[in-house]
């Protein structure tokens, strides 16, 4: 599928990535272009918070409790998830980092601005997808978590995926799809592909992490064709029946 021109200059400009225009000899004025309404999605307008869903209450209740692994001693806070509870697309990333565990929400900061932009490029703002980690805790100074300490949040996840239903999931970053695909394949490896998670084999598709980009721009292209691949993947996905939620 060919990319239409003016979306992929809305990628691009919502990447940060520059744009090179071909001169005009005489260009011609035009008139201002109007914004378009965002399309609906099915499940967009039902937000919901754990607190609100009878469902999700006791799930984020034993979450805010877990003592399963070492990582309890030291956080403020756990750091559940966020967003649309009816979510075709849930993003997935590694743990919360610092500035997560001050407010309890995860991607926020300059990488949760980074990744908002990439999810308004794919026509998926963030009020629509449901953003939760692999750990619900910090690991102390932002490491990398332990194998134990994935092995005992993962259940966390697969009943939140559970709950959620969705067509299909977002890995951002080496660690993130590493932990859930069970892998040390290198993430450039991993690109490109639909990989299956968990007991209900959820589609998963993998992508750079958004604090890499900020810190790698020239790879914000390569971002973009996994960005574009979700949308192509979510298409497909939805011509058939969406599985129920748990």
């Amino acid at each position: 599928m060919s990319a239409d021109p003016n979306q992929r200059a809305q990628y691009l400009d919502a990447l940060g990535i520059d744009r090179y225009v071909r001169r005009q000899a005489a260009p011609q004025p035009q008139a201002e272009p109007q914004p378009q309404a965002e399309p609906q999605r099915p499940g967009a307008a039902a937000i919901a918070t754990p607190e609100r869903d009878a469902r999700w209450g006791p799930l984020a209740t034993e979450v805010s409790g877990c003592t399963l692994c070492g990582l309890s001693v030291g956080r403020t806070q756990t750091v559940f998830g966020v967003g649309n509870t009816q979510a075709e697309l849930l993003v997935v990333g590694e743990a919360p980092g610092a500035e997560e565990d001050r407010q309890g929400e995860p991607f926020v900061g300059r990488a949760g601005q980074l990744l908002n932009s990439m999810l308004r490029a794919m026509r998926s703002p963030r009020e629509t997808v449901y953003i939760a980690n692999v750990l619900k805790c910090r690991p102390p100074g932002n490491r990398d978590p332990a194998p134990d300490e994935v092995r005992s949040c993962l259940p966390y996840l697969q009943r939140q995926i559970d709950l959620i239903s969705p067509r299909l999931m977002l890995a951002v970053g080496r660690i993130a799809a590493q932990s859930l695909l069970d892998t040390d394949t290198p993430i450039g490896k991993l690109r490109g592909a639909v990989h299956r998670f968990g007991t209900r084999g959820t589609p998963l598709v993998v992508t750079y992490h958004p604090a890499y980009l900020l810190r790698s721009p020239s790879e914000k292209r390569k971002s973009w064709a996994d960005l574009r691949f979700v949308q192509r993947e979510l298409a497909k996905l939805r011509e058939s029946p969406r599985a129920t939620a748990g």
